[in-house]
């Protein structure tokens, strides 16, 4: 598995085909109901004879299927809709993470077709150890793929770090990474995917800027500006700014974990002071609870915290409190900065929002100059804990969609 760029002139960007698969394809990806070949005509201005042999492609490369015909009233039989194809490519979503490796196939309609996670303290694992692991799950993943009529074309791994355009891993603080080489190390492996022209085989992204992702494209669709906190042992966040993930300059927007809350606090793994994730990440949570970590399973921590939490515990309250009160001071000024309206609290965060909601709400109001008259929505993620893995296989999946001729051509 290696990081590659569909070279130049591979697809041509004037191919009046091309354009028309893309086309015809997102229009059937988008419609809120099967739209039939006249319905598409329509939509897209094509004659009808160029959107029937461009479906009949799309067809024939497994992309789309026709579904029965909506029950109508009148003369003439009714025409048959078109769907996204259920077998086909599909995307391949990686994960490493503090405490979990995780693998995940999502096929074009966005439905999830396979899900392994893998829990292990990997802060004491060499990168191309973790990753040799990881690639083991894949080789599963795949094959169980394949077993459903699936072609994994590509592959997107998430990473809780900074990484930049080569998907070279500058800074994985909670892990302990630094410099790592992803693809150098995925590449002494073999392939997983199948090389498709448009489609690289493997794109690296920060964690949580996919679940972001995976968040802004679950169902049913919410809004289209929010921000995503990823509330794991490190805290990120990703920010999606009216339907497109905002990256910043470098690409590395989103750090939330490490806003000073306390600016002469304890000391971050960062090398900063009094960061947000010293506070409210889920091993502060667990400390300040009373829980010991080291005797207390990483899937489980989540899980107890919430059961202790709902039987009345007091150390439990205190310490979602505590956590919920410093998470809301950071959010506040994000809110301030940004204007948003909705914050979605994903990862382990999800399934503590009950309690986490209302100290970040008390914050927000106590700090956003305009909460007063337009009030902030806090809630949990839809993907909860597998936002990051199934974003990711869904951001490969959507590029087939956007860019269906490479496959086609592979296919054909």
């Amino acid at each position: 598995m290696s990081l590659t760029h569909a070279p130049a002139g591979a697809v041509r960007q004037g191919s009046l085909r091309e354009l028309n698969l893309a086309l015809v394809l997102g229009r059937i990806a988008a419609a809120d109901r099967p739209p039939s070949r006249a319905d598409l005509a329509t939509a897209t201005g094509l004659t009808r004879a160029t959107v029937s042999a461009v479906v009949e492609d799309l067809l024939g490369g497994r992309l789309v299927s026709e579904s029965d015909p909506a029950p109508r009233s009148g003369a003439g039989r009714p025409a048959r809709g078109l769907v996204l194809a259920e077998q086909g490519p599909a995307g391949l979503g990686l994960e490493v993470n503090v405490d979990y490796l995780a693998v995940c196939v999502v096929d074009l309609t966005g439905q999830v077709r396979h899900r392994t996670v893998h829990r292990a303290d990997l802060r004491p694992v060499a990168p191309a150890d973790a990753l040799a692991h990881l690639v083991e799950m894949a080789g599963a993943a795949r094959d169980d793929a394949a077993h459903q009529g699936l072609t994994l074309v590509g592959a997107a791994l998430a990473v809780p770090g900074l990484v930049d355009d080569d998907g070279l891993v500058r800074l994985a603080p909670n892990l302990g990474w630094s410099d790592v080489p992803v693809p150098a190390l995925l590449a002494e492996h073999p392939p997983l995917v199948e090389q498709v022209p448009g489609v690289p085989a493997l794109t690296v992204d920060n964690e949580a800027n996919l679940a972001a992702l995976g968040e802004l494209h679950s169902q049913p669709p919410g809004p289209s500006s929010f921000l995503h906190i990823s509330g794991e042992v490190g805290i990120g966040a990703g920010i999606v700014l009216d339907g497109a993930l905002f990256r910043g300059v470098r690409g590395w927007s989103g750090e939330i974990g490490h806003l000073p809350v306390h600016p002469e606090g304890r000391p971050c793994r960062c090398g900063g002071q009094g960061c947000l994730e010293q506070y409210a990440g889920q091993e502060a949570i667990v400390s300040a609870a009373g829980l010991a970590r080291a005797e207390l399973p990483a899937d489980t921590a989540t899980a107890r915290l919430a059961e202790l939490a709902e039987a009345g515990d007091g150390d439990a309250l205190r310490a979602l409190h505590e956590a919920g009160t410093a998470l809301g001071v950071a959010v506040a000024g994000v809110v301030n900065l940004l204007d948003l309206d909705t914050v979605v609290l994903g990862g382990g965060y999800a399934a503590l929002a009950p309690w986490l909601c209302p100290p970040v709400l008390a914050e927000i109001d106590a700090r956003v100059l305009t909460a007063a008259w337009s009030p902030v929505t806090v809630r949990p993620s839809t993907l909860g804990a597998e936002a990051a893995a199934v974003g990711a296989a869904g951001s490969v999946a959507r590029r087939i969609i956007a860019q269906p001729a490479g496959w086609l051509a592979r296919s054909g």
